[in-house]
């Protein structure tokens, strides 16, 4: 008795995020004349040509790591989360892939959803070789200035590596008292699988920091727009003023909280 179409569609559902899996399917119902069954090939069928079209775009980011490998053998990507915000730390990543890391979907972080990134958050660090995270908080930003407090934390990242690498891939900038080769490539985000890798772990780390901020501070809606500057943020501050992560260098006109921003 054949089997039932219920049936077929529960395998489909428990395997449909298998490549594997997909193609074991397609092969063993390709003859199945039932339109329920065919419409359900043909689902696989799609996915699959869709995996391999993710497989060639994550390929091609590929491409810096594979110029500088013959020459460096540890290549570690580095990014930053958090410079533009009114609150909170920036934070910056530095992640050392194996030459043969496998992670589907990454891309620049602010291209993903935040469920996609929290995903990619724990296979990156599982696959990696090494990951560090690095922070400077509001009151370093508002002491350094947002970019060299940015370079701190990307040293800071650097430091927490558990193997020292032997080129820097970053994101656009060159990273100051640094003795390591470094080259900064422009959206290197969406160019490198490293610095991809580096810009999801600081985006998920900072990300996570501020919905505990959000407990410790409530009102200002530090989970929802993570102290970016939106209306429902400024007017936040209006009603209950500046809370201590702020950055005053931020939000000050003079020293004091300008009303008018």
């Amino acid at each position: 008795m054949a089997e039932s179409i219920s049936l077929i569609k529960e395998k489909y559902n428990n395997i449909k995020a298998s490549e594997g899996g997909m193609s074991a399917f397609i092969a063993y119902y390709k003859e199945d004349t039932r339109s329920g069954v065919k419409s359900l090939v043909q689902r696989a069928q799609k996915q699959l040509l869709a995996i391999e079209k993710e497989k060639e775009r994550v390929a091609a980011l590929w491409e810096f790591e594979n110029k500088y490998r013959h020459e460096y053998k540890i290549i570690c990507g580095i990014d930053e989360a958090g410079r533009g915000p009114l609150a909170g730390p920036v934070v910056a990543g530095a992640v050392i892939l194996p030459e043969d890391a496998d992670i589907l979907y990454i891309n620049d972080s602010k291209k993903l959803s935040a469920a996609k990134r929290s995903q990619l958050y724990d296979e990156i660090m599982d696959k990696a070789k090494a990951v560090g995270t690095g922070m400077a908080n509001h009151e370093e930003i508002d002491q350094y200035n947002i970019l060299n407090a940015t370079y701190l934390a990307m040293r800071r990242a650097i430091e927490k590596l558990s193997i020292k690498p032997d080129i820097l891939l970053n994101d656009a900038v060159v990273i100051p008292e640094v003795g390591i080769k470094q080259v900064g490539i422009i959206k290197g985000d969406a160019k490198s699988v490293s610095i991809a890798s580096a810009s999801i772990i600081a985006k998920v780390t900072r990300d996570r920091m501020m919905e505990e901020f959000d407990i410790k501070y409530p009102g200002y809606g530090f989970a929802k727009h993570k102290g970016y500057g939106t209306k429902d943020h400024y007017e936040a501050i209006k009603k209950q003023g500046l809370c201590p992560i702020h950055r005053r260098s931020f939000l000050s006109d003079g020293g004091g909280w300008n009303a008018d921003l």
